[in-house]
C-alpha cells in the first residue's frame, strides 16, 4: 500500500505540508509527489535501514526515569518538515536581532543597569533572579557577546503566525541531532536532494568552532578549545561527543582541567599540562567551579571563574548569561529590542501572563484549565502544567504553587501548535511540532538554515520535549530554483 494523503487533515491546525483543501503547500509538492509513488514494501525497507542506521552510530539520549538513566534510540520520523527560503529569511532576521539584544541585555544587567534605572525592566524580577551571577558584576567578555550558542524554540499558530516560544541561553542541545537527521534523510533519500533545492546545514560545527575560535585570548594562535561535559550519564552525552569529534576539540570532564597559579587553565595530558584557550562548556553555571558557585560540585574546575575574569580562558555561553534565560524575563524581550535597537521585533512572543503582577495572577488562576503555566526556570518540559489536558488535582496543585511563589511562574495561551504528517502504522496521521533553530554569536552572527524540529509522536500531543516522549524530522528550507 502506498502513502495516501488525499485523506490526510490536521483538524483545523496549521499543517505545515498540506494546505486546508488537503493540497500539498507549493514548497512541499515535490515531496509529497516523490513518497507517494513509492509502494509499502520499498518504505519500509528504507525506514528499516535508518532505524539500523540510528543503532549502529549511537544515536542516542538518556531519560531520568525513577533514579535510572535510561538510554534510547533516538525517535527519528522520516517524512521532514518543508519551509520556503523566503520565510526563512525573515525568521532568520528575526533571530539575530532577537540574540543581538539579548547579548546587549546581559551586559548591561552586569555593567550600568541602565534598562533598570530607566523603569523599563523591573528592578523586583532582577534581585529575585535565579540565574544572575554577582561574580560576573563588571565583566566584558570579547565582542559583548555572552551568550554565544543560543537555541531559540519557534511555534506557529493556527492562523500560521510564527512565535518565540522561549529562548535557551545556558546550555542549549539538540544541534547534534539537527545535524544527525539530515544525515539519515540523505542516506534514505538520496534523489530528493538532487530534485528538490534543499539548503544545507552541514556547515554549523564549522561556524562553531569558528565562532569559539574567534574567543581565544591568544589572537594568532591555533586555539586549544575543549568542550567540558558533565560525564557519559548526561542525557546530552551524545552530543557533547559528537560536536567535540567533528569541531577536532578536546572532550573534558573537570577533572581533566587544572588552573595552575598563572590562572591560567590546563588540560592534563599524557604530554604534560596544555594550556586551554575556550571552553565550551555543557555544565551549569552552579557546577562550574566550587570556589564560587556549589562547594560540593565535582563537575567543574576550581578557580575556573578566576582565570575567565582575568581574561586568560574564554567560555561559551559565558557564566551569568542564564540571566536572560529565564522565561519571566522572556515576557520583556519586546522591550528589551526596543530598548537597545530601537526596532520592533520581527518574530512576535507568545502572549503571555505574569503571576507575580496581582492583576494577571487572578486571571491565571480563573482560566488555569485554559493555560499553560511554565516555571520560570525549568527546561525540556518539567514542571509545565496544560491546562485543558490536566487533572483537577493537578490544576489545584499549580494553584498553589503560584500562590507561594508568584514570581516564579507565567502563563500563556494554549497555541493551536502547527502539525506535520508523521508515518505512523496505519499511514499519513498529523502530529504537532516545533522548531529550534540555532544562533551563533561571537565576532559574527549565523543562524543554521532551518533547525531541529521536534514532534510529539503520541497523537493530540503537544509535548515535543525527546524527555517527555518526543522525537524529531530532518527541516527543509527550500528554494525555487527559478
Amino acid at each position: 500500500m502506498k502513502l495516501d494523503f488525499s485523506h490526510y487533515r490536521s483538524d483545523g491546525f496549521y499543517d505545515e505540508l498540506i494546505d486546508a483543501n488537503g493540497q500539498p503547500r507549493p514548497w512541499a509538492k515535490p515531496l509529497i509527489d516523490y513518497v507517494s509513488r513509492l509502494d509499502a514494501a520499498e518504505l519500509n525497507e528504507r525506514r528499516a535501514a535508518v532505524d539500523a542506521a540510528i543503532m549502529t552510530m549511537g544515536i542516542t539520549f538518556t531519560v531520568y526515569s525513577d533514579g535510572a538513566n535510561i538510554d534510547r534510540a533516538w525517535p527519528f520520523d522520516m517524512l521532514p518538515r518543508v519551509m520556503p527560503g523566503e520565510e526563512w529569511r525573515r525568521i532568520e532576521a528575526g533571530l539575530k536581532q532577537r540574540l543581538t539584544a539579548l547579548n546587549l541585555f546581559i551586559g548591561d544587567l552586569y555593567g550600568k543597569q541602565a534598562i533598570v534605572k530607566d523603569g523599563v525592566f523591573p528592578a523586583e524580577i532582577l534581585a529575585s533572579s535565579r540565574n544572575f551571577r554577582p561574580q560576573c558584576v563588571g565583566q566584558a567578555p570579547r565582542f559583548g557577546a555572552w551568550a554565544h550558542i543560543c537555541g531559540t524554540d519557534l511555534v506557529r499558530d493556527a492562523d500560521g503566525t510564527v512565535y518565540v516560544l522561549e529562548d535557551n541561553l545556558r546550555v542549549p542541545s539538540g544541534v547534534s541531532y539537527m545535524l544527525e537527521n539530515r544525515m539519515l534523510m540523505k542516506r534514505m533519500f538520496p534523489e530528493l536532494f538532487e530534485v528538490c533545492h534543499i539548503l544545507p546545514v552541514d556547515d554549523y560545527t564549522r561556524r562553531l568552532y569558528a565562532t569559539l575560535a574567534a574567543l581565544s585570548p591568544r589572537p594568532g594562535e591555533r586555539p586549544v578549545i575543549a568542550v567540558l561535559t558533565p560525564g557519559i550519564y548526561n542525557s546530552a552525552y551524545f552530543e557533547h561527543s559528537y560536536l567535540a569529534q567533528e569541531m577536532g576539540a578536546a572532550l573534558v570532564e573537570g577533572s581533566d582541567l587544572v588552573v595552575h597559579a598563572d590562572d591560567c587553565v590546563y588540560m592534563k595530558t599524557i604530554d604534560g599540562p596544555a594550556r586551554v584557550d575556550v571552553i565550551y562548556r555543557r555544565v551549569d553555571d552552579d557546577f562550574l567551579d566550587p570556589d564560587e558557585f556549589r562547594p560540593d560540585s565535582a563537575l567543574g574546575v576550581r578557580g575556573l571563574m578566576r582565570a575567565w575574569r582575568r581574561g586568560n580562558v574564554a567560555i561559551a555561553n559565558a557564566p551569568g548569561a542564564g540571566v536572560a534565560d529565564d522565561k519571566v524575563v522572556y515576557t520583556y524581550v519586546p522591550k528589551i529590542i526596543r530598548y537597545y535597537l530601537d526596532q520592533d521585533p520581527i518574530i512576535p512572543n507568545v502572549p503571555s501572563y505574569l503571576c507575580m503582577d496581582e492583576r494577571e495572577r487572578e486571571y491565571v488562576l480563573a482560566n488555569l484549565e485554559r493555560l499553560v503555566v511554565k516555571p520560570a526556570n525549568e527546561s525540556g518540559g518539567y514542571g509545565m502544567l496544560i491546562g485543558p489536558r490536566a487533572s483537577p488535582e493537578e490544576r489545584e496543585k499549580c494553584r498553589q504553587q503560584i500562590l507561594a511563589d508568584p514570581r516564579n511562574y507565567m502563563a500563556q495561551p494554549t497555541l493551536a501548535l502547527s502539525t506535520a504528517p508523521i508515518l505512523a502504522d496505519g499511514g499519513v496521521a498529523p502530529r504537532h511540532l516545533d522548531l529550534r533553530p540555532f544562533v551563533l554569536q561571537s565576532d559574527s552572527l549565523y543562524v543554521t538554515t532551518g533547525g531541529l524540529t521536534r514532534v510529539a509522536m503520541r497523537a493530540g500531543s503537544l509535548v515535543v520535549n525527546s524527555s517527555q516522549g518526543g522525537g524529531s524530522k530532518d527541516t527543509w528550507i527550500v528554494e525555487d530554483r527559478a
